[in-house]
C-alpha cells in the first residue's frame, strides 16, 4: 500500500515538470563569457509561454521580462565598468549561474581562411622556408600565451539562426591554440593598450566567397542584388547566397559588440570580381542595420601580396580589383583598412605575419574607438590628383609626419630608405602602360611622369597580385595602399575561353 501511495504521489510531482521547460540562455552565454562594457547588453533565451525571466549581474543591475508565446524571451541588462570576474544569475522555473564573466570590449572576426586560420594551423607548416622564423614566433606565443582577461567565443558551423551553438575560451596554452591567429594578435594589442578584458567573437569559414555573408535583407536592396540571389547556384551549401549570414552571423545577433573585423575577399578574385565592391559595402550595410547597434567600427584586411611578380605594368588584374574595390569602401562611415601589400608571402596565401595584420587592424580601433594618442593609424591612402604640363601630382592622406620610400622584412620594423619610388604605371588615352618616373615631391605628395607620354591619363600604383618593390610609405612605417586614379572602376580580367576535347566515350562512339 505505502509502495503505491509513493508511485502516486511521484507521479503528480514529476508532471509539471516534464511539461515546464527549463529557462535556458543562449549558449553564448555561458562561463568565462565576455560581455559588452557599460551598456544595455541584449541577454535572450528560452523557457515556457508566459513564464517569468529575471536576469541579474552580480554588480547589482537587474532585468525582467514574461517569455513570449513561441518561448523566447529577452532582456536589455545594463553592464558594468570593465573588470570581473562577475556572475550573471538567469531566473525562471529554474536558475542558471553564469560564473567568471568578464565586462570589457566584443569585437567579432569574420570572413573566409586568413580569418579563421587558428594559430595553431597557422604554426602548422612551412610553405617558405624564409618564413621560419615567423613560424617559429607563432609556436612559442601558442606555447606560452598566459592572459585570462583575452577569451575567444567560437561559433560552431553547427548553428542555425535560432539555435547558436560554440563555447568561449581562454588565452592559456591547451586553449589558444583554436584562437583565430588575426584575431588574437588584434586583441592581443587592445589588451596592451587599454588594459581591459577582450572579448572575440570568431564566425568565419575558409575559401568562402563574400556572398553566403549577405543577409538576405541585403539581397533585396535593389532589383540587381534581388536577381543575384535568385538565380541558380551551382555550389556547394557553405558558399550559396545568405547561407553563412544566416547559421553562423543571425545567430549571434543582437550580442553587444564594440565592432567587427574583417579578413575575405582571396576567393572572390576568380568569382564575380567587379562585384565584390557592391556585395561588400552591402554587407556592412546590413550588418550593422540587423545588429541595431548604429554604424559600429567595421575594420578589414586588404588582401596581402601572392604568387608571382609582374615583370611588365598590367591591365587586367582580379586581386588588384579586389583590394581597389576594399579602398573604395572607406567611403562608408566607421570603416578602416589595413593595409597588407608587404607583409604576405608568393608561396602562400595564407601570410604567417599575422602579428602585423592584427597591429594594423588594432591602430584603427586604438586611435579611432579609444582615443589612443597615435600620430597616424593607416598607410598613406590616395586623395586625389592633377594633370599638368605632362606630370601627375598624386596627393595622399594619413601620411602622418611625411611620405618616405621604406623596406620591411618578415616582422621587423620598417627602415627608410633613399631607393626610388617603384611600382607606379603610367599611361595616356592608349592605355599602353609603362613604368612610371616617381618622386616625392612633398610631405603628401608623389609626382608622376614618364618620357615618351606627353599626355598622361592614368596612374595607378602597386597594380599587381604581386607587387614586389612596392616602397611608398609613410614615416611611422605604414605601407600606402594600392591605387588607381580612374574614376571608374578598371575592368576584370576577361575569362579564357576553354577549349573543350572530347571525351573518350565520345571518340569512341564517332569510330
Amino acid at each position: 500500500m505505502k509502495f503505491k501511495t509513493f508511485k502516486i504521489v511521484f507521479a503528480a510531482a514529476a508532471l509539471p515538470f516534464c511539461a515546464m521547460a527549463d529557462v535556458k540562455p543562449a549558449q553564448i552565454f555561458m562561463d568565462h563569457m565576455v560581455i559588452q562594457r557599460e551598456t544595455q547588453a541584449p541577454v535572450w533565451g528560452t523557457a515556457d509561454a508566459s513564464e517569468p525571466v529575471t536576469v541579474t549581474g552580480s554588480w547589482g543591475e537587474s532585468a525582467q521580462t514574461v517569455t513570449r508565446a513561441d518561448g523566447t524571451w529577452r532582456v536589455q541588462l545594463q553592464t558594468p565598468a570593465a573588470g570581473g570576474p562577475h556572475t550573471i544569475t538567469i531566473k525562471g522555473s529554474n536558475s542558471v549561474e553564469l560564473r567568471d564573466v568578464l565586462s570589457g570590449e566584443v569585437w567579432v572576426c569574420s570572413g573566409q581562411s586568413n580569418m579563421d586560420f587558428s594559430l595553431k594551423m597557422l604554426s602548422k607548416v612551412v610553405r617558405n622556408e624564409a618564413y621560419k622564423s615567423v613560424n617559429d614566433y607563432l609556436k612559442h606565443e601558442t606555447d606560452t600565451a598566459d592572459d585570462h582577461l583575452l577569451r575567444q567565443f567560437t561559433v560552431s558551423r553547427q548553428s542555425t539562426r535560432t539555435n547558436l551553438k560554440g563555447e568561449w575560451i581562454l588565452t592559456k596554452p591547451e586553449q589558444v591554440s583554436a584562437f583565430t591567429a588575426t584575431g588574437y594578435f588584434f586583441g592581443r594589442e587592445l589588451r596592451r593598450e587599454l588594459k581591459v578584458p577582450v572579448g572575440l567573437i570568431k564566425a568565419s569559414v575558409g575559401g568562402t566567397v563574400i556572398e553566403p555573408w549577405i543577409p538576405e535583407e541585403g539581397f533585396q536592396s535593389t532589383p540587381e542584388m534581388t536577381a543575384f540571389m535568385n538565380a541558380p547556384h551551382k555550389v556547394p551549401r557553405h558558399q550559396s547566397p545568405t547561407y553563412l549570414f544566416n547559421t553562423m552571423v543571425r545567430s549571434v545577433i543582437p550580442y553587444a559588440i564594440k565592432g567587427v573585423i574583417w579578413y575575405q575577399g582571396e576567393s572572390n578574385q576568380k568569382k564575380r570580381p567587379a562585384l565584390y565592391g557592391t556585395h561588400f559595402e552591402t554587407l556592412i550595410t546590413y550588418w550593422r542595420r540587423l545588429w541595431g547597434q548604429g554604424n559600429f567600427p567595421f575594420y578589414y584586411a586588404q588582401l596581402a601580396n601572392y604568387k608571382g611578380i609582374s615583370d611588365e605594368p598590367v591591365e587586367y588584374d582580379n586581386w588588384a580589383l579586389i583590394c581597389e574595390q576594399q579602398r573604395r569602401a572607406l567611403v562608408l562611415e566607421n570603416t578602416g583598412m589595413a593595409v597588407l601589400n608587404d607583409i604576405g608571402d608568393p608561396k602562400d596565401g595564407h601570410p604567417k605575419n599575422k602579428i602585423d595584420v592584427g597591429k594594423r587592424l588594432a591602430a584603427w580601433a586604438l586611435k579611432k574607438d579609444y582615443g589612443v594618442n597615435l600620430p597616424v593609424w593607416s598607410g598613406p591612402l590616395y586623395q586625389s590628383h592633377e594633370i599638368q604640363d605632362g606630370k601627375v601630382t598624386i596627393r595622399f592622406d594619413h601620411v602622418g609626419s611625411g611620405l618616405m620610400t621604406g623596406s620591411k622584412h618578415l616582422m621587423e620594423a620598417t627602415k627608410a630608405t633613399n631607393d626610388p619610388l617603384q611600382r607606379f604605371q603610367i599611361c595616356g588615352k592608349d592605355r599602353k602602360w609603362q613604368w612610371a618616373d616617381a618622386r616625392i615631391s612633398g610631405k603628401d605628395t608623389v609626382e608622376v611622369s614618364h618620357a615618351d607620354i606627353a599626355e598622361p591619363t592614368i596612374v595607378r600604383y602597386a597594380w599587381s597580385i604581386n607587387p614586389e618593390g612596392a616602397n611608398l610609405y609613410n614615416r611611422e612605417g605604414f605601407p600606402a595602399s594600392l591605387f588607381t586614379t580612374e574614376a571608374d572602376l578598371p575592368a576584370a580580367k576577361p575569362e579564357e575561353p576553354s577549349e573543350k576535347k572530347p571525351s573518350d566515350k565520345k571518340k569512341k562512339k564517332k569510330k
